[in-house]
């Protein structure tokens, strides 16, 4: 059985937990509160030194860290991830796009509003990544204009991985309704077999 470190309402632990959903895997969730600062003890940063959830633990003393990988690992042999080498590139683009272009900015501007409650400190901060946010949403926009899906024309772990913080943009003050083909692409994600939703 597989064990997932998490804190509740993390974009990047949901992402496991949904293809650990969609694959009708055994697991259970540890709850790490990282507001309480429990991501910074040394027994958890025995599992990961980066101090930082999720943390997948795949085996009796072996500990995953960092969403995307997580989700390549989980994927491998199933339909979430292309057999083919060019579709395979794909997926890493967009696993690369989401975590350089996309959750710095939607996610960070989430966590200081959703989680922190919008301090003041961060007020130009905040409108620097909503913008950023938006730039990246407006990429995705146009590429699912033109298919259903990131690659291939399949739900992937590519749509996993953007799933998870693009759908809870509007906890950034992020509007989605100017991107069309992203709402329509959150409704066939959302209406996917064995889909869950994120717990808070």
């Amino acid at each position: 059985m597989y064990r997932l470190y998490q804190h509740p309402g993390s974009g990047n632990c949901y992402k496991i937990q949904l293809l650990l959903e969609l694959l009708g895997l055994p697991y259970e969730t540890v709850n790490v509160n990282i507001l309480a600062g429990e991501s910074r003890t040394l027994a958890f940063l025995a599992h990961n030194p980066a101090g930082k959830v999720p943390v997948l633990q795949i085996g009796s003393d072996d500990f995953l860290p960092e969403s995307n990988a997580a989700l390549w690992y989980l994927a491998e042999g199933s339909r979430f991830l292309p057999a083919d080498r060019r579709g395979r590139a794909e997926v890493v683009r967009w696993l690369s796009f989401e975590q350089y272009s996309h959750e710095p900015n939607v996610a960070t501007a989430r966590f200081w509003i959703h989680f922190l409650g919008n301090p003041p400190q961060y007020a130009e901060r905040l409108q620097e990544k909503q913008e950023a946010g938006r730039h990246a949403l407006r990429i995705m926009d146009d590429h699912l204009a033109r298919a259903d899906y990131f690659v291939g024309g399949g739900y992937s772990i590519a749509d996993i991985a953007l799933y998870a913080y693009t759908h809870v943009a509007d906890e950034a003050d992020i509007e989605l309704a100017p991107y069309p083909a992203i709402l329509a692409w959150l409704a066939r994600v959302g209406g996917e077999p064995g889909h869950v939703a994120m717990e808070y």
